[in-house]
């Protein structure tokens, strides 16, 4: 929903007696009242208070999930979870190096590409201008494994053209599964700075160096400044000798090392001169494990003196750079043609269901390179004039509340293109945040869709829903009503440190009884399991074991995926709390959002054999409480549809928080 959409007037009368806000607004929203409370549990918060024009909202393009339409009282969310942000995507910088999205400033030198069709080169272009929205989000994956997410609105490069993920307009072309989108595919994550590749790295260096042509100067540098940094760590005989089996983080330090000895760059060459063929032979074996081509040219009138040189092309060049972490050899990438093959094939394009802060930018050429894809500038320069929290910290400190959600959801139900569709809550933040304890917004919604006879959805972590179960049954004798908790552990540690503005795990649980006796099936969602902390053998049966005596009727487990920008918080708050699982995290998650799929199959599984000694059962799509074949309709209700199953996308865990 656009900012323009919400205005207040000042002198409205406020409906909670409420300290005004010392500070200004600091967002640009015309007439809205700002409050703060004394009270702790809203200690640092601030509550804008606008009237909205419009309270259901539609799930934009093609969707997975089995809904078409939200309702969301709050914009924002007093839960302070410690995963509950958006994120940012990697950009290709001239000189061949990653930066997020959302770090990017004007006048950073990106590349970008110009021309058409099979004449299309990467270029040098400038960032002219960095912002950020809020839209509902979606999500591509390719073949090789890249997963992008983008608004629907966003374009890519393909083998057809320009491609909107989810045009909202049917005349826009739009991205298909099959696709071929161009670029230079998945950007590799880069290395860790572990024993083995410091270890590697003086190896490359130093025996390298011993193998350099004897003309020229020797060399000086960043190489060796590390080196002397990481032999404080690593003594001198152990980084001379060649390991018997080589991990990959030692290749990739060892090519750093030699590269830094021996190795020059040639706009997109990487090639590497040294004397000592055996030396270079190694070279040719970690390029080998790392997936990375090379040749050993003849140079006959050199005498004595060989190389070894990867392939000249940007996907090499880019690869030998981000895989070994060299940040001196200088990239000059203008000219390389644009290539698209079978690795960036659309696999999948997923709606998620959610409405993230996402970032843009305006570049010379009108496009970047988004993790290894061309894409375009496709934000309009008028998303300016939209409003929005940042992904950090106003995400849990300024929640924007729609006073005016009662009167206005009674409205649009009535209106006569209203099709009494089922509709989903909390499926972008919870309406049963602390909030709602002071602005009592969900009465009225519920009361609103129990006189239509609407057939919705609620997904929650808090306890306050009981305060609304009378209303609850009534609207389930006339229309299908879904009542979800989310509870991903019963650790009380692990819940006070990462979900310290929620009810504790067991107050959950105790809470999905009186719905269960009430004649709702409740379903509960075990998200997120937390890798470390809460995927032990004794946790999940803890967890489930406690699910099952809640009295829930089936659940359905979800591992943590980090996306960019919540990753960055989630990874403060874990080296913070937990620094011994910091390097677990970094080979679990690599540079990505996801676990790998091996692992979340196995921690899914291990889940479900809980499940199954309780007997607990996955949820099914739709867990309504059935309507009594007795019951009378409300006055003039309005024609409402068997509701539609609600299942929870992998991307809820984000959405309850």
């Amino acid at each position: 929903m656009r900012w323009s959409h919400l205005s207040a007037s000042a002198d409205d009368a406020s409906l909670l007696d409420a300290a005004p806000a010392a500070s200004p607004l600091p967002l640009a929203l015309p007439g809205a009242t700002i409050r703060t409370f004394d009270t702790p549990g809203f200690a640092g918060m601030t509550f804008y208070e606008v009237r909205a024009k419009s309270m259901i909202n539609r799930v934009p393009g093609a969707s997975r999930v089995p809904f078409q339409w939200t309702i969301n009282p709050y914009r924002g969310c007093s839960h302070a979870c410690s995963y509950c942000l958006s994120g940012d995507t990697p950009i290709l910088l001239a000189d061949g190096s990653m930066r997020p999205l959302a770090q990017l400033k004007a006048g950073d030198a990106v590349l970008g590409t110009t021309g058409a069709g099979p004449h299309r080169r990467y270029v040098t272009t400038t960032v002219l201008d960095h912002w950020s929205t809020t839209k509902p989000a979606f999500r591509v994956t390719l073949a090789d494994g890249t997963r992008l997410v983008s608004s629907g609105d966003h374009r890519f490069l393909t083998d057809r053209g320009w491609r909107h993920v989810s045009p909202a307009e049917p005349h826009l072309p739009a991205l298909a599964v099959g696709d071929r989108m161009s670029g230079v595919g998945h950007f590799a994550h880069p290395p860790m700075e572990s024993p083995d590749y410091q270890a590697g790295f003086l190896c490359g260096l130093i025996r390298g160096d011993a193998s350099a042509p004897p003309a020229g100067t020797p060399r000086e540098g960043d190489a060796w400044i590390r080196a002397d940094s990481y032999l404080e760590d690593i003594p001198m005989h152990k980084a001379l000798r060649w390991p018997e089996l080589p991990t990959g983080e030692w290749y990739r330090g060892f090519l750093a090392g030699a590269f830094g000895a021996i190795g020059t760059a040639d706009r997109l060459a990487i090639i590497f001169t040294g004397r000592d063929q055996g030396f270079l032979s190694r070279i040719t074996d970690a390029l080998t494990h790392l997936g990375l081509p090379s040749r050993r040219p003849a140079h006959p009138q050199l005498g004595g003196v060989h190389s070894v040189e990867i392939g000249r092309d940007l996907w090499s060049a880019l690869r030998f750079r981000h895989l070994t972490g060299v940040a001196e050899a200088p990239l000059d990438a203008s000219g390389a043609g644009v290539r698209s093959d079978a690795d960036l094939t659309v696999a999948d394009i997923e709606e998620l269901g959610l409405t993230l802060p996402l970032f843009d930018i305006t570049t010379g050429t009108g496009d970047f390179i988004a993790d290894g894809v061309v894409s375009h500038n496709c934000f309009a320069r008028n998303t300016h004039t939209y409003l929005d929290l940042d992904a950090g910290r106003d995400f849990d400190t300024k929640v924007i509340v729609k006073v005016n959600a009662g009167e206005l959801i009674r409205r649009e139900l009535a209106a006569p293109r209203w099709k009494g569709e089922h509709v989903a809550m909390g499926t972008n933040v919870d309406v049963y945040q602390r909030a709602e304890g002071r602005y009592r917004l969900m009465p009225e919604i519920l009361a609103a869709l129990r006189d239509h006879a609407n057939p919705f959805s609620i997904l929650t972590k808090g306890t306050l829903i009981l305060r609304d179960l009378e209303l609850l049954k009534q609207a389930a004798t006339v229309t299908g009503v879904n009542i979800s908790f989310s509870v991903g552990f019963v650790d009380e540690t692990v819940w006070r440190s990462v979900e310290s503005g929620t009810p504790s795990p067991r107050r959950r649980l105790d809470a999905v009884r009186r719905p269960t006796d009430a004649g709702f099936k409740v379903s509960v969602l075990m998200a997120p399991i937390l890798p470390g902390l809460t995927d032990t053998d004794e946790s999940i049966e803890e967890t489930v074991a406690a699910i099952a005596a809640s009295g829930a009727t089936s659940l359905s487990p979800l591992a943590l995926h980090l996306r960019p920008g919540a990753r960055e918080w989630y990874a403060a708050w874990l080296t913070r709390e937990h620094p011994a699982l910091a390097p677990r995290y970094r080979e679990l998650f690599g540079g990505g959002s996801y676990l790998s799929p091996a692992f979340q199959n196995e921690i899914g599984a291990r889940v479900r054999l809980a499940a199954r000694r309780h007997g607990l059962h996955r949820a099914t799509p739709f867990g309504a409480r059935a309507i009594p074949a007795a019951s009378a309709p409300v006055a003039a209700p309005v024609a409402a549809p068997v509701a539609a199953p609600l299942t929870v996308p992998e991307s809820e865990q984000l959405t309850l928080l």
